[in-house]
């Protein structure tokens, strides 16, 4: 490691006021930003924690959705986020018991990693995100791998999910990581029904629109039968080829109709 500042400040202006030096970066859970900085792939000037901030913190039920401060654990989501079942389900698959102690639900779409979980259940749920200066609908903020709308010095505050009718999320992780070698995320409510890939695109998480208009007037899994996605886009590494990776999904899709039914 290397010489910087460590800054937590106790209210979101104070956050805002220190992300605005020059190479600050904000900390939530720090799973992914510390080992970055481990090998040298961060080097910023001083970490600004948003831990301490009270009203990044919690989760609360308002009206017909479920609000999640950005600074929340994924054990606490796991735990207090009955309301919305397939969403506590969702975080309870994340990582281990170390990962999800530490881990917050704002770092994990600002990172936005192609395969991560909570992107599937932001998208899928149609969900929006709250900043210091804005909402952006889950459609609007994921922008391609590790990319997102957020600017400069802007910091998650809350998601706010709607609560839908039914609602599950399937992966097939990666032993080692338990990250999703693919994922899908899909949510039915009274106005149509939504699907979310992850782990699965180049361009990170994405919403599977054809399988959307398959389920719409039949929620079941056989509505999806023959159904394929292709291969082009489809990450290929050691773990599996593209065409591997597109056959995946459709199977945690018909996974996840079949566990909310």
């Amino acid at each position: 490691m290397y010489d910087f500042d460590f800054v937590k400040p106790g209210s979101i202006e104070g956050a805002v006021k220190a992300l605005a030096a020059e190479d600050a970066i904000p900390l939530a859970g720090g799973q992914t930003l510390l080992p970055s900085m481990k090998q040298r792939l961060n080097q910023p000037s001083a970490l600004v924690s948003l831990r301490g901030i009270p009203e990044l913190q919690g989760v609360c039920r308002d009206g017909d959705a479920l609000v999640i401060g950005a600074a929340t654990t994924h054990a606490r989501v796991a735990a207090e986020a009955g309301d919305y079942p397939g969403l506590a389900a969702l975080a309870g698959q994340i990582g281990d018991p170390a990962v999800r102690a530490m881990g917050t639900i704002g770092g994990s779409l600002a990172n936005n990693d192609p395969s991560a979980c909570y992107p599937a259940a932001v998208l899928g749920s149609g969900a929006t995100v709250v900043t210091n200066a804005r909402e952006i609908e889950a459609d609007d903020f994921f922008d391609g791998m590790f990319a997102t709308a957020l600017e400069e010095g802007e910091i998650i505050t809350s998601v706010r999910f709607p609560i839908p009718q039914k609602a599950a999320y399937a992966k097939f992780h990666q032993p080692a990581s338990r990250f999703a070698l693919a994922g899908a995320f899909v949510a039915q409510f009274a106005d149509g029904v939504r699907v979310a890939i992850t782990g699965a695109s180049e361009d990170g998480v994405f919403r599977w629109v054809q399988a959307e208009a398959a389920l719409k007037d039949n929620f079941s899994a056989e509505a999806l039968s023959g159904l394929t996605l292709p291969a082009e886009g489809m990450i290929g590494d050691l773990h599996g080829t593209p065409e591997y990776r597109a056959h995946l999904a459709a199977v945690m899709t018909r996974r996840a109709v079949a566990a909310a039914g």
